[in-house]
Parts: C-alpha cells; structure tokens; sequence
C-alpha cells in the first residue's frame, strides 16, 4: 500500500454496522419529549391528523401518551418549530398546511419517509438529486482539494472492495457525501448531513433491486475517474447517467 493510498484509507470514516435502513439508535431521540414528538409528528404525517383540523385537547393528548402536561407541551414545542402545528387561543392546537412543514428538518424528512409511499417518495428524493448531484461533481472536478480527494479516494475503494450489501452501501453513501463535500461550497455540505437518512436508506433499495448489489460500481468509478482528472463535463455527464440508472431501478 502506498504512503497516499494508506492515508485515505486512515481518513475513512468508520459507521456501525446494522443492516436496517434506519439505525434506530441515530434517529430517535431517547428522552421522553422526543419520543413524544416522534409518535405525534408520524400520526400527523400519515394522515391520522389532517391539515388544518385541530388536536385534541392536551388532557386527551397526555392519556393517549401516558405523559405529563410539561413532556407534553414540550413536544408540542418541538412539533410546532418544525412547522407542523400552531397554538392560537381559544382554538387549540392546529395541523398547519403541508405547505407549512418544513420538511427540511433532518427529524421530520426522516419520520416522513417511514410513512410515505416508498417508490413515490423515493422519487421526490431522487429528483432533488438529479437537480444537484451532477452539478456538485463537476464543482468537485474544479475544487477538490488533496483532503477531499483522499476521502472520495478512500469511498470508492471501500465500494470497489465491499463483500456485501451493508458494506456497499455505507461506502456508497460516503461517496456521495463525499463529492459534496469536494465541491468547497460550505452551502452544499450540509445539504448531505440532512438527506443522509433518507439517501441510506434509498441506496439500499437500489442496491437490492440490482441484479447484484454493486451493479453500479462501473458508474461511480467513471464519476470518480472525470472528478480526479478535473474533467468537470464528465463528471456531470457520468453523475447525470449513474442517477439515471438510479431512477431505472427505482421505477422498475
């Protein structure tokens, strides 16, 4: 192994290991409110509450919960900062419009997508990708730095080397963060922080819909070839085409 090769092996960061799409232990929150929060937040998104009905009143609320007034009302806190409800006197607690929830949030986009239909939403999610995945290589392709380069390095050769599914797909998720991250542009990175949940899980999906698990491997070492080689046109060109793969997959 070279001196290079060994340093962005050194820089890949290590995940746990769990075959479930969502780690129960990174996305729901263990403290009483948040629990809370969770189980009201779903009843919302499934469609138990619609948009603008009104709650039930907190007394009912905190039987149906088994919780205090205070947990309570801290959970209704956190619901109503995620836009999905508001208080107003003398009316109760409201479900705001869906245009009104801020799907954004890393909880709710998460607890979202555990209700939703699976193929549509995983849609939605693949058209936000092909708005911004190719353009972020071909940034990436101008930007990379000897830092980031070593860590989309070190993410295709975890793809290039996994035995399984699981594997696959933490070094598949790791190297889409990865060329965000590449591109230099602090607005983006963050950006892949909040859809990691979701990406996770839909490369799982992809990965088992694939006639074997790393059937893409060919598109995503020609993204990584044109980003390395500071071949900005081909690298969107090749994110363009591995997405629409993706996008086969998912409607087929």
């Amino acid at each position: 192994m070279t001196r290079a090769r060994a340093a962005c092996a050194f820089a890949k960061r290590p995940t746990p290991t769990d075959s479930h799409p969502y780690p129960p232990e990174r996305i729901i929150q263990h403290d009483l409110h948040g629990r809370v929060a969770q189980l009201l937040a779903t009843a919302i998104l499934r469609g138990d509450y619609a948009p603008e009905s009104i709650l039930p009143r907190e007394a009912e609320l905190m039987d149906s919960y088994g919780v205090s007034r205070t947990v309570l009302r801290e959970a209704l806190r956190t619901l109503t900062s995620k836009g999905l409800i508001e208080s107003r006197p003398r009316v109760g607690t409201r479900v705001r419009r869906k245009c009104a929830w801020n799907l954004l949030d890393a909880d709710l986009l998460d607890w979202y997508s555990r209700v939703a239909e699976p193929v549509g939403f995983a849609l939605k999610l693949q058209e936000m990708r092909e708005m911004i995945e190719p353009y972020a290589a071909s940034l990436a392709a101008d930007a990379y730095t000897d830092d980031t380069l070593c860590a989309l390095t070190a993410a295709h050769a975890s793809m290039v080397a996994a035995r399984n599914v699981d594997e696959w797909v933490r070094a598949d998720l790791q190297f889409h963060l990865s060329v965000l991250s590449a591109c230099s542009n602090e607005l983006l990175i963050p950006l892949g922080a909040l859809i990691e949940r979701t990406l996770e899980a839909q490369l799982r999906l992809n990965a088992k819909r694939a006639d074997v698990f790393n059937a893409s491997l060919a598109e995503h070492t020609a993204v990584f070839d044109a980003i390395r080689a500071r071949d900005a046109d081909a690298a969107y060109a090749a994110m363009a085409s591995l997405l629409g793969a993706t996008r086969g997959r998912i409607e087929g």
